[in-house]
């Protein structure tokens, strides 16, 4: 079969592009997605979560693993990312955060033009359907619904009281471009009475109500093996669904949408990328591009748990197994409660130092203990403070392990290789647990987790955060956008020095955001809708 479009993931970026492209009827496009429809209800409930991000079974999510990080006393890091229509929109923890104005400037200031914040801020209020409508900052009618949380519990209003009682602002959007000071995040979460309390995943929201369009074709379960090429054109992808191997072709462009793992994989099994990535596998090259799985980037994360007796946030035991059915029969009925939660109720966005220009440091303040990303569980009830290096130097890179499709990729995010990452992770440490310990908030720890203690210099901080910090969820950057040597894509998306093919996802961003990345990535798409349409305009018009 033959498309005008081919687009490879169904993710963030994915479903939102497939979902703008057909609005088009004369446009056919074809969506491949190795994973499943992303509606059942582990998925459409947001606690949820915590049955999939742990990775058992890898139900919705590809579970990978990093090589052993040298900054981390040789560790493995995990990375979980969505497997399914949604993709990791289907499995995190629904956070709406754009990031700063600082951020875009700096895109466009290297030479991605048309990036900064000012251009694309109408793309985020056009995808946002907000709860409370249409205004300066948000969107009204767009497909992706974004609420006030549902039923917030005590414990993260206390977080801000604390933070507050140290002259932290308070701030009742963190959308706006200057995210400094704390409240409480925005979610991805329906609002409308039909679904009401529901995740509403980027499928959910763009492409789930326009499966039925006849210029649509979703195949699920086909995972991309590599490219079709003529020389250096994209002319379609072949995939293998059912363990039969497929082919679709492209009559426009090929769009990759994998995200920051499988996007630069599948060109490098194609042979686009370094020779010294690509010759060891035997991959033919095809076409030299050196940034190609290069300028990983990733938040690093370190957590502060304490054990409580307050029961009201999230348990496990008995009692938390009541209070659980309870909250089920809330959901369902009202879509409020503590299954409308998502896990990180309380947000921080923090400066660590006076000398600092803008916030470098992110808490998610979570209403559980959560250890080894949900993967080794507490009984009884507690809470965690979630601390991040928002612009980390570090920087990893994708490879191949094989040339066998199906292997994952060779994950090295690098973390901790530039010392100035430490240095900053140890100064938000220190300052998230003083917020614990503030009132009102220290009445509520009973005991303090992973040998955390009083008095503790920076060596010892130091020696903690290599034995236990990891991933927050945020890779970006294996495709890079921009115009010097090393860029994977221009400022359209396009890769350069190929022809009908581009990146659509959180790859192509040249330095990551300062936040959670879900939300830039819809903007990324729905603006290279946009930028697609007009380049099929000006073919025409040719």
């Amino acid at each position: 079969m033959a498309y005008d479009y081919v687009i490879v993931g169904g993710g963030s970026g994915g479903a939102t592009l497939a979902a703008r492209l057909t609005e088009d009827p004369s446009i056919t496009v074809c969506l491949l997605e190795a994973g499943g429809t992303g509606e059942h209800l582990l998925i459409r409930t947001p606690a949820a979560v915590v049955a999939m991000l742990p990775g058992w079974g890898k139900i919705s999510n590809w579970a990978f693993r990093t090589v052993p990080q040298k900054g981390l006393n040789g560790r493995q890091g995990y990375q979980p990312r969505g497997r399914a229509l949604g993709g990791s929109s289907a499995i995190n923890a629904m956070l709406y955060v754009r990031g700063q104005r600082e951020d875009y400037d700096g895109w466009a200031a290297q030479g991605c033009a048309g990036w900064d914040w000012d251009s694309v801020l109408p793309y985020f209020l056009r995808a946002e359907s907000h709860e409370d409508g249409a205004g300066d900052l948000h969107g009204g009618t767009g497909p992706l619904q974004v609420s006030h949380q549902r039923s917030p519990r005590p414990i993260p209003r206390a977080f801000i009281a604390a933070a507050r009682a140290l002259q932290h602002r308070e701030v009742a959007d963190f959308n706006g471009g200057d995210n400094e000071g704390v409240g409480l995040y925005q979610v991805t979460q329906f609002h409308d009475a039909a679904r009401r309390g529901e995740r509403c995943s980027a499928a959910a929201a763009y492409l789930h109500p326009v499966m039925d369009r006849p210029n649509l074709t979703v195949i699920t379960r086909a995972q991309a093996t590599r490219l079709s090429l003529e020389g250096k054109r994209a002319t379609g992808v072949h995939y293998r669904q059912a363990k039969r191997d497929k082919h679709v072709e492209a009559a426009r462009e090929v769009i990759l949408c994998g995200g920051a793992f499988n996007s630069p994989q599948l060109l490098q099994l194609s042979g686009i990328g370094r020779a010294e990535d690509l010759e060891p596998h035997g991959v033919k090259m095809v076409h030299a591009l050196p940034g190609v799985g290069q300028n990983l980037q990733d938040h690093l994360d370190f957590t502060l748990a304490y054990k409580s007796k307050d029961t009201d946030n999230f348990g496990i035991g008995l009692r938390g197994t009541v209070n659980l059915v309870r909250h089920m029969l809330e959901w369902r009925k009202t879509g409020g409660g503590m299954l409308a939660t998502p896990f990180a109720e309380g947000a921080a966005f923090l400066k660590t130092g006076s000398d600092v220009a803008r916030p470098d440091i992110q808490i998610h303040f979570v209403i559980s203990v959560v250890d080894d990303h949900a993967r080794k569980l507490h009984p009884g009830y507690g809470y965690s403070c979630h601390v991040c290096v928002l612009r980390p130097a570090s920087r990893g890179s994708v490879t191949l392990a094989s040339a066998d499709p199906l292997a994952a990729p060779v994950i090295d995010p690098n973390y901790l290789a530039e010392r100035a990452d430490l240095d900053t992770l140890i100064k938000g440490a220190k300052m998230a647990r003083r917020i614990m310990q503030t009132p009102p908030m220290a009445g509520f720890a009973h005991k303090e987790l992973f040998g955390i203690r009083d008095g503790m210099s920076d060596a010892d901080w130091e020696q903690i955060i290599r034995a236990r910090a990891d991933t927050i969820y945020h890779p970006v950057g294996t495709c890079r956008m921009g115009v010097d040597a090393l860029a994977v894509v221009d400022p359209e998306l396009r890769v350069h020095g190929m022809e009908r093919l581009r990146v659509v996802d959180a790859s192509v961003m040249p330095h990551v955001t300062s936040g959670n990345t879900n939300a830039p990535t819809i903007m990324i798409a729905e603006r290279a809708a946009d930028m697609i349409k007009a380049d099929a305009a000006r073919r025409v018009a040719a």
